[in-house]
């Protein structure tokens, strides 16, 4: 059946008003756009950089002798404790010092106790007789001058008896020093004594020349680097062993002093060792330096282990480290992309969605992460808002599409890395 020919055109014309209709209706609600609902969420903040594991302190252990090694105990990686033996030089010749300076000793101490004891008492004794021969002197010139008073001795004889007096007096006086000089604070003991603290001191110092062929560990510790092997001839000066002190593990990192803000000692931080990336463990940040390195305008900050150092932990490893700088349990949150420009501050601006149109909202801002920020201020939880305002103008008619848009339980602000300079990679604010 063939219709009219103006039946056709009236069909067309009718066919053609229904679309204009449908495309005007279409530009009346304007184009779709993606909208987020302002919701409350967890929001976390983290900063995340390169570390690396830090040794409190190093030791080089060496020799203050020079002598030929005996033996090396330790090997590198082992742990040694405080006292432990670590290298053994040869000794004889310091054995044999030490045997003739204790000899040297108990003679000077053999001598010291004759003088307070046996020599006393012979001294004391010998003052006794020449006391009493004093005595016999004295009476016999008391005889000889009556009798030559009487007329019975010459002067001569006289004279012969004031000699022998005055000898024995002499005597006595030589052993009443003596007994002085036996007596605890006399020369001779006093001397003695000094001689048996001269071999008390020689006989203390071959001890410590022994003593000094063993080489110890300090205190515990764990060998790093072992560089002497038995038979090598040593000498002072000369570094045989690298030792890494035990101690709390640290690990230290350098972040850019553009982060400095974030950061503040107690805060938790997860980490992970490039080499092990599936054995993540716990740690603090412990300090951060006090000065900024001027020329790679990084800080230091050290971090504590929360537990027991991994055993795969080692001096220099490279290691991950993310730090929560920021944390909120529950906040109004809306995606980074919502933001029309980017914040002054703590003010930004959103388009929110109401009745069909774009509406400009004033919002201010707390927390904000790579991918989300808090809303502290000019939305209520349940607003309507454009997921990306690129495009759109205040005022326009919006058709809303809701999409579902949760931010991340943990959002990284920022990743710093430092590979050997001074160039950080910012991700966030």
């Amino acid at each position: 059946m063939t219709l009219p020919r103006r039946t056709l055109w009236l069909l067309g014309a009718a066919l053609g008003l229904g679309g204009l209709a449908v495309a005007l209706a279409i530009w009346l609600r304007g184009p779709q756009a993606d909208v987020v609902q302002v919701q409350r969420a967890p929001l976390v903040r983290t900063l995340q950089f390169s570390a690396r594991v830090a040794t409190l302190s190093r030791v080089d252990i060496g020799s203050t002798l020079t002598g030929r090694v005996v033996q090396v105990l330790v090997v590198e990686g082992d742990r040694v404790q405080a006292g432990n033996a670590l290298i053994q030089l040869e000794d004889q010749e310091w054995r044999a010092a030490l045997a003739q300076a204790r000899a040297a000793e108990q003679q000077a101490h053999a001598h010291l106790t004759g003088l307070r004891s046996s020599g006393r008492a012979a001294s004391q004794a010998g003052l006794a007789q020449a006391e009493a021969g004093l005595h016999a002197a004295k009476a016999a010139l008391a005889r000889a001058q009556q009798l030559v008073a009487q007329g019975f001795y010459s002067a001569a004889q006289l004279d012969e008896a004031r000699r022998a007096a005055d000898v024995a007096q002499a005597q006595t006086n030589s052993a009443r020093a003596q007994v002085q000089a036996n007596a605890d604070a006399g020369s001779d003991v006093v001397q003695a004594m000094a001689q048996l603290e001269v071999a008390h001191a020689a006989t203390q110092a071959a001890q410590a020349r022994l003593a000094q062929a063993t080489l110890r560990a300090p205190t515990n510790a764990r060998v790093l680097v072992r560089s002497v092997e038995p038979g090598q001839i040593v000498q002072p000066g000369k570094a045989l062993l690298s030792l890494a002190l035990a101690g709390p593990t640290q690990l230290v990192a350098q972040v850019d002093e553009r982060f400095l803000e974030q950061l503040r000692p107690g805060q938790s931080a997860a980490v992970v060792a490039d080499a092990f990336p599936n054995q993540r463990f716990a740690a603090r940040v412990l300090s951060l330096a006090p000065a900024v390195d001027a020329q790679r305008g990084a800080i230091e900050v050290k971090f504590a282990l929360a537990t027991e150092a991994p055993a795969f932990l080692r001096e220099d490893m490279t290691l991950s480290v993310e730090v929560e700088t920021a944390r909120r349990d529950s906040t109004l949150v809306l995606p980074q992309t919502a933001l029309r420009a980017p914040p002054v501050g703590d003010q930004a601006e959103v388009l929110v969605v109401q009745a069909g149109r774009a509406r400009m909202r004033k919002v201010r801002l707390g927390l904000r992460t790579l991918g989300a920020v808090e809303v502290l201020g000019g939305l209520a939880e349940g607003d309507t808002v454009l997921q990306s305002a690129a495009g759109v103008q205040p005022g326009a008619h919006v058709r809303s599409r809701v999409v579902d848009w949760t931010p991340a339980a943990s959002d990284p602000a920022a990743r710093a890395e430092d590979a050997g300079s001074a160039i950080f990679n910012t991700m966030g604010n």
